[in-house]
């Protein structure tokens, strides 16, 4: 991190899907669940957070973004089989969270984590697409700044325990009620939300 400061973003934003020209509206901020970062993390899209930093309280915003400046480009290899067995608890499929379209939570080898959407399941395999929900679409940000402040030290510690897994989501993405697992911080202040963590 750079020694620039650290500004502390609640922004209300809605976002729509601007590919090839149509305008569809994804998703929507809401007072009880703000979208809220600290810049200077990379929590957020980088032109995002460019574009909104130095905005004061009340500015507007409207940015559009292309595909490699926002989720990148939908890539086929990403679409893996991936063995049943791996989703399994105590020698039993978790049916209850791994269904069609559910986002859920994954790690590879490395101890990366990342998002993976259910596509189908078979007898004994799983697709799951890696591919970011918004991968390949041209994107537009709407919306107008809430609060800007520099973050203060307290601010800080609880984002950086947040994105440590310590907090959960910390609240930092809103109330999200404990359905995101403690694993939301993939999905949430970057403008993407999570499933069970919607902005």
């Amino acid at each position: 991190m750079d020694k620039k400061t650290n500004k502390f973003i609640n922004a209300a934003y809605e976002l729509y899907d601007v590919t090839d020209g149509n305008s569809s509206l994804i998703e929507k901020t809401i007072p009880e669940r703000p979208f809220v970062f600290i810049t200077g993390f990379g929590i957020t899209l980088d032109d995002l957070e460019k574009a909104v930093e130095n905005l004061k309280e009340g500015e507007e915003f409207d940015i559009t973004l292309t595909s490699d400046q926002a989720y990148g480009e939908y890539v086929a290899e990403r679409v893996v089989d991936l063995d049943k067995q791996i989703f399994t608890i105590n020698g039993h499929f978790d049916s209850d969270h791994i269904c069609k379209d559910a986002i859920v939570p994954l790690q590879n080898e490395d101890g990366n984590q990342f998002m993976g959407r259910i596509l189908d399941i078979s007898d004994d395999k799983v697709k799951v697409d890696l591919n970011h929900p918004l991968a390949g679409k041209m994107v537009n940000f709407k919306g107008h700044i809430v609060d800007s402040h520099e973050a203060t030290n307290e601010e800080l510690e609880q984002f950086a325990k947040m994105l440590s897994g310590e907090g959960g989501c910390g609240g930092s993405c809103g109330d999200c009620e404990g359905g995101c697992g403690g694993n939301c911080e993939d999905g949430c202040g970057d403008g993407e939300g999570c499933d069970n963590c919607r902005k």
